[in-house]
């Protein structure tokens, strides 16, 4: 007679399931959210460099750069800065 999973691990093997899949729509959904940075010397609005800044801190959070780039991002949109 074979031996059928307990109602508890079936209960965990879904929830880990629909876990990985909200985390899916959500990398998904932040990618086609992020908006595109313009090439140097061209003018950047404000709230778009804000949101890519809020993008790269993100990103950082979720493990998906490292340190280093995460630095080197944020220099790069932080140079593009205009202070008024």
């Amino acid at each position: 007679m074979a031996a059928r999973p307990t109602f508890a691990k079936r209960d965990r093997e879904r929830a880990r399931k629909l876990k990985a899949e909200e985390k899916r729509d959500r990398k998904l959904t932040r990618e086609t959210e992020e908006p595109e940075l313009p090439p140097e010397g061209e003018a950047i609005d404000p709230g778009t460099l804000l949101q890519l800044v809020e993008a790269t801190q993100r990103a950082f959070d979720n493990n998906e750069i490292d340190f280093e780039e995460y630095e080197e991002r944020k220099s790069e949109l932080l140079a593009r800065l205009t202070i008024d």
